[in-house]
């Protein structure tokens, strides 16, 4: 009875695939995301964000725009355009707080924006709770 609890505990915790090259805050978002019972793990560019969505199947993409090898935006392109990883639901969460970048975002099928200046982490963890 135990073993079938716990592999119904497990199916129930959700994914999260953080997308991010800034170390520190990356760190500080996983534990806090730990805390909150997700299971995260975590990419520094976008090359190896594709791979890894495809391999790891989160639930929820934290995305940063500003990245390495290729930028956030063209990442969720190719994301929503591969049927694989089309329903991945995806949280830009960058430096970027132009109109135009909240705009391009949404038009390539981002579920949320988040400028990181302009939010507390608490409340990224309502948002990411609210979309999964």
């Amino acid at each position: 009875m135990d073993q079938y609890l716990n592999s119904k505990t497990e199916q129930n915790i959700k994914k999260i695939l953080m997308v991010e090259d800034d170390n520190s805050m990356a760190e500080v978002y996983i534990k806090r995301l730990e805390i909150e019972g997700f299971e995260v793990k975590r990419v520094d560019n976008g090359e190896t964000a594709l791979a890894t969505a495809v391999e790891y199947h989160p639930d929820l993409i934290m995305l940063d725009v500003m990245m390495p090898k290729i930028n956030g935006f063209e990442v969720l392109d190719i994301l929503k355009n591969t049927p694989v990883t089309s329903q991945i639901k995806v949280i830009m969460l960058t430096a970027l707080g132009q109109d135009s970048d909240k705009e391009k975002a949404k038009s390539l099928g981002a579920d949320d924006y988040l400028v990181k200046s302009q939010i507390v982490i608490t409340e990224v963890i309502d948002r990411i709770k609210t979309i999964i």
